[in-house]
């Protein structure tokens, strides 16, 4: 059990991910919505916004600001004052997260374009750091480096798929 917890905290994009998911479908059981309607699609895009951008986001506020010495060892890099600043935008995307969960279309840009920069940037600079530094740590190369480029990925698919209002 202690295993399953250390690999969940320490992949929490991850597992924020699988928690979205999970409670996207349990909403969705609740409501007792039919499986193929536009709902689903707006149940798992409110929680992707919820879970994997609002509350991982916060998690890694609270990891770089209250916890920065771990969480550099873990990323594999010397502890600085960029952690607190990495710990702070993390909380800004997290408030725009909680804010998009049932929020506008315009917001929910938001909370998938500012978090996606980052994260495609944070991808490409723990690439480097392989390359260029061998940095092989778990936060640097491992599941963290992969849901850098996902997290993106799913959220510009839901944004792409959610149905646009028409204006007249």
């Amino acid at each position: 059990m202690k295993q399953i917890a250390i690999f969940a905290l320490s992949n929490f994009p991850l597992t924020f991910l699988i928690i979205g998911l999970l409670a996207a479908f349990l909403s969705l059981a609740f409501k007792r919505v039919q499986r193929f309607s536009g709902r689903l699609q707006e149940e798992i895009f409110a929680f992707f916004l919820l879970f994997p951008i609002g509350f991982s986001f916060f998690y890694n506020f609270i990891m770089h600001v209250f916890f920065g010495d771990m969480a550099a060892r873990f990323i594999g890099w010397q502890n600085s004052p960029f952690q607190a600043e990495v710990g702070f935008a993390s909380l800004g995307f997290a408030v725009v997260g909680f804010l998009a969960f049932r929020g506008s279309r315009g917001l929910r840009v938001a909370a998938v374009v500012g978090p996606a920069c980052f994260l495609l940037g944070a991808a490409a600079g723990h690439l480097r750091q392989m390359m260029v530094a061998h940095n092989y740590a778990p936060g640097n190369a491992g599941v963290i480096f992969y849901m850098d480029i996902v997290i993106p990925v799913i959220g510009f698919v839901l944004l792409w798929m959610e149905p646009r209002k028409q204006v007249t």
